[in-house]
């Protein structure tokens, strides 16, 4: 799997601490991050999500780490066909079958670096189950597709999210955001959707459309804002997820700086 070829490192940082953090404060690039992605619900584009944010702080100089938790490994296969040229991004394979000697510590171990951790959770996740993804995430992302199906699904999974996870939605518990994904406007399937949303008090961090340009660059191991070629739907789609890493960090990230 590609990764910065670093051999050493921890999951934690001097001052690391799981709790929420204000949307409207900066947060310290300097203290590691948990973000987990999670929907029981399967093909609500978990992956899409894990790895573009992945890429958007590979570019800003986060050192992220990708952790895939899904059996068919797709953050995994999209990792091993990134270009070594690319910004880095360390990867860790849950379903990996570990070394002769490895320990399992050894083997979730991240680079010293690592500012962000990404946790791509699989299908299925539910109940109790739940409870051991989200320990100690800082930050929580919830997509959802705007079908009736994702919409039942998506509203029994939040329940068990803030009644069985017990997840705390203030500033003393993980910041909760949801992701509408693959939206397409005028349609009565997004106006289902947002009802949906509306009726819960969690807010709606970005609203993703339904584009090619996703699959053009997971194809090659990219994200959306690393392909060449940018028409008006790429376009905005990239203000969509500028407005994402500005609630993830409490305002505008760097997208050329290099942070150590």
């Amino acid at each position: 799997m590609y990764n910065d070829n670093t051999t050493e490192g921890r999951t934690g940082e001097p001052g690391y601490d799981p709790g929420g953090t204000s949307a409207t404060s900066p947060v310290s690039p300097q203290r590691t991050r948990k973000i987990v992605v999670i929907n029981g619900k399967g093909g609500c584009g978990k992956t899409t999500v894990s790895t573009n944010l992945a890429v958007w702080y590979a570019h800003a100089g986060y050192h992220p780490a990708l952790f895939d938790h899904d059996p068919q490994t797709s953050s995994s296969r999209w990792l091993n066909a990134r270009s070594q040229a690319a910004p880095p991004i360390h990867g860790v394979s849950l379903q990996e079958r570990q070394s002769l000697g490895v320990t399992r510590s050894w083997h979730l171990r991240v680079p010293h670096e690592t500012r962000r951790i990404i946790n791509d959770t699989p299908a299925g996740v539910a109940g109790l189950e739940i409870a051991d993804h989200v320990e100690g995430a800082d930050v929580i992302l919830i997509p959802v597709l705007p079908s009736s199906i994702d919409i039942e699904a998506g509203a029994d999974f939040i329940r068990d999210l803030l009644l069985k996870a017990k997840i705390r939605r203030d500033h003393r518990g993980a910041r909760v955001g949801i992701i509408a994904n693959r939206i397409k406007e005028h349609t009565v399937a997004l106006q289902s959707l947002e009802r949906f949303l509306q009726t819960l008090h969690i807010p709606v961090v970005a609203r993703l459309r339904d584009t090619q340009s996703y699959l053009h660059a997971a194809e090659q191991g990219l994200g959306i804002r690393e392909l060449r070629t940018h028409n008006r739907a790429v376009e905005r789609e990239l203000k969509s997820w500028q407005g994402l890493l500005e609630w993830l960090e409490g305002g505008p990230i760097d997208s050329g700086s290099q942070r150590s």
